[in-house]
């Protein structure tokens, strides 16, 4: 029995980086962690990490189902990824009954802003950054006319949905998507910290104890008002 137990905190550190005791709690907050990057209807490649929005998709669902869960916090450090798939996530996020918090460490580029910006309320590390650019394909594309309608048509979508679910305008997310003065070889804008705020895209610069004292914040605001 003891080794059995050795060998099942053994496999806990191997896959957390940490003894298996410190999942052992009772909480009504959910953790959710969007890392590497969004992976739509293609896979891909072994060597990069991933999230799938499979996956995302029915824990979101589980989460507002479930009666002992109060709140969520998401957790971002993405290079962005597949723009449906995002957004599908991001969608949901938006239209969760129960409050939610994002926290950008590390990196919440591309689609990881509509994914951050689709919480209740929103922080970012000091030290993280944004990527904000126009929408791109890879692979073969046809270089006629309706294949520059569609790019535009999602790319709207985008902006829609980041003009919705942030304090950003619409003119500030169209000038720093196109710029051209901000990255050597590149279209777009790279925000760090401070200035995703200034840019209204993000809420507050934070790490993890300010979110999650906003979060319990925001599900005692909802008791309260249950409650009345």
């Amino acid at each position: 029995m003891q080794q059995k137990e050795e060998q099942v905190v053994k496999g806990n550190i191997d896959d957390f980086g940490t003894m298996h005791n410190a999942f052992d709690f009772a909480s009504s907050i959910q953790y959710l962690t969007i890392i590497g990057s969004v992976e739509g209807h293609t896979v891909m490649t072994p060597e990069n990490k991933t999230t799938k929005y499979e996956n995302i998709i029915p824990q979101l669902i589980a989460i507002e189902e479930n009666p002992k869960v109060k709140g969520l916090l998401v957790v971002l450090n993405t290079m962005g990824g597949d723009v449906e798939a995002g957004l599908a996530i991001a969608e949901l996020l938006a239209t969760l009954s129960k409050p939610t918090v994002s926290l950008v460490l590390g990196g919440g580029h591309s689609i990881g802003i509509p994914l951050a910006t689709a919480a209740s309320y929103s922080f970012i590390a000091e030290s993280a950054a944004m990527t904000m650019h126009p929408i791109r394909m890879t692979g073969m594309v046809i270089g006629a006319e309706p294949t520059y309608d569609y790019f535009k048509k999602m790319q709207e979508r985008v902006v829609r949905f980041i003009v919705r679910t942030s304090g950003a305008k619409r003119s500030v997310v169209e000038k720093l998507m196109n710029a051209t003065d901000n990255m050597a070889s590149d279209v777009g804008t790279i925000l760090f910290g401070k200035e995703a705020v200034e840019a209204g895209l993000i809420r507050e610069v934070g790490g993890l104890q300010q979110a999650l004292r906003k979060l319990k914040e925001l599900i005692g605001e909802q008791r309260d008002g249950i409650e009345r």
